[in-house]
């Protein structure tokens, strides 16, 4: 069972830092109103204080920048190709050096085991950007017979987005940066005087960059503050997880363990444009062959209240669906979440009841993800107009 990124500020215990991994840019933001979660077995701030509402809005008009705990995983070597064709359900051949690519790992059954993004850095090494699981003991699992090494490049991941990243992110590499490096683009740069990796990619659905960490060879709080300085003329501002979560749920971005997991194939979980069964012999492959169209997951929206995590979705007498998260969308000026229903079936457009804190049926109605932007003209720098 996976670790949700879906956390709750308010219900916190206080847990030892020794077992997980503290973020080497956590003293840079951290102050007294800070809380914390864990995920990927790395802490990340859940809430830090920040208004979250004016925290969306930077991020949907100037930008936002984000401590978040995604863990790359090295894969390298002369067959580092043949075994991700193996694991993964895409094709990875095809993939060119300097590009990034959404990635399925399923079960033998069809589970949808791991997603994440898959970056050519080099002709036989790649990161694969994880979320929160056993990724590297799965890759090991499978590894036998292939002349590759599994490793953890130990390195940690900032996000700049929102509509000023490209600015933020071209000033701080003193121009490298610019409008040729397309969406799901990616390659080594200089940041302030620093190697890193970078990617325009985020978990937003806003125009945005990553930027991974090279391990020891990285000075932190010289590049922190590198990008913020670069950031104060273009309105940036930091934030915790908080205003991310209510962005990547109006975008339909779904985060693996907490609205799909091992129980679900690509297909239910709507994932099923990023798996090529005409591609032979990957893990689930034949599961995946017999397994049954149709969605399960949808989107949840209510004019008056925020869907309830793990509340329920009634129809008639019954209980159809669980949520899986929710939030309050300022943009949509309603309630938003995600609901996971039990059987897939034709449920966008129904509209239905779910139960709030109390208790209560409140009525809602059921979407076909995203709530806007289906096209991802936002990300891909096609639609400018700030909201």
């Amino acid at each position: 069972m996976t670790n949700s990124i879906h956390s709750d500020a308010r219900q916190t215990v206080r847990v030892s830092a020794r077992r997980f991994e503290t973020s080497p840019f956590q003293n840079c933001w951290e102050n007294e109103r800070t809380v914390m979660g864990v995920y990927a077995g790395r802490y990340y701030s859940v809430f830090n204080g920040e208004d979250t509402i004016e925290a969306y809005w930077a991020l949907r008009r100037k930008a936002a920048l984000y401590d978040v705990p995604e863990r790359p995983v090295e894969i390298s070597g002369p067959d580092a190709v043949d075994l991700m064709e193996r694991v993964f359900a895409r094709p990875i051949s095809s993939l060119k050096e300097g590009r990034g690519r959404y990635a399925i790992a399923c079960t033998p059954a069809g589970g949808v085991f791991m997603d994440g993004i898959l970056f050519k850095l080099t002709a036989d090494r790649f990161w694969y950007v994880q979320p929160d699981g056993a990724l590297e003991s799965w890759l090991l699992a499978h590894s036998e017979g292939f002349d590759v090494t599994i490793s953890d490049p130990h390195s940690r991941v900032l996000q700049i987005q929102g509509p000023t990243s490209f600015d933020i992110m071209c000033a701080a590499s003193g121009g490298a940066i610019d409008e040729t490096m397309g969406y799901f683009h990616s390659g080594f740069f200089d940041i302030g005087g620093q190697q890193v990796y970078v990617s325009r990619t985020g978990w937003t659905a806003e125009l945005g960059y990553e930027i991974y960490t090279l391990g020891d060879k990285t000075d932190c709080p010289r590049l922190w503050d590198h990008l913020v300085e670069s950031g104060e003329p273009h309105g940036m501002m930091f934030s915790s997880i908080s205003s991310m979560e209510i962005r990547r749920l109006e975008a339909g971005i779904l985060d693996n363990g907490t609205d799909f997991d091992t129980t679900m194939t690509p297909f239910e979980a709507g994932l099923g444009a990023f798996v090529d069964l005409e591609k032979q012999d990957f893990v689930g492959r034949k599961a995946l062959l017999d397994a049954r169209p149709g969605t399960r997951i949808f989107g949840v929206k209510c004019a008056n209240a925020v869907p309830l995590y793990h509340g329920e979705i009634i129809d008639g007498d019954g209980t159809v669906a669980r949520i899986t998260a929710g939030a309050w969308s300022p943009f949509l000026d309603a309630g938003v979440g995600y609901a996971r229903f039990n059987d897939a079936g034709d449920w966008a457009g129904k509209k239905l009841s779910m139960k709030n804190a109390d208790g209560k049926l409140v009525p809602c109605e059921i979407v076909d993800l995203p709530f806007y932007d289906p096209d991802k003209r936002i990300p891909r720098g096609l639609d400018k107009q700030i909201p």
